[in-house]
């Protein structure tokens, strides 16, 4: 018995974190991609530079996120970093 409570606490914030990788990499690569296109560069050149971007930025959330103290404090993080970029996204679509 205290072995399966033991086991529930240690996967559930392994799955979140996992989930917050996944999608919160996805999100802000993605968000970054399209927020490069605000930049006072040719668009050619910026699509270029927000997909060559995404794949770092991407690497460096799953990352992140598996630094951080707790799985709470990484989604906070995402939400925070995706709330600076969806306005420039925004802008620039």
């Amino acid at each position: 018995m205290i072995a399966r409570v033991h086991r529930a606490r240690t996967i559930g914030p392994l799955i979140a974190r996992i989930a917050a990788a996944a999608a919160g990499g996805y999100g802000i690569a993605a968000l970054l991609s399209v927020a490069v296109l605000a930049l006072p560069i040719s668009k050619p050149q910026a699509v270029l530079t927000g997909q060559l971007a995404s794949f770092a930025v991407c690497a460096a959330v799953v990352i992140w996120v598996f630094a951080a103290r707790s799985a709470l404090r990484a989604w906070i993080g995402l939400v925070v970093v995706a709330a600076v970029l969806a306005p420039l996204a925004w802008f620039a679509s």
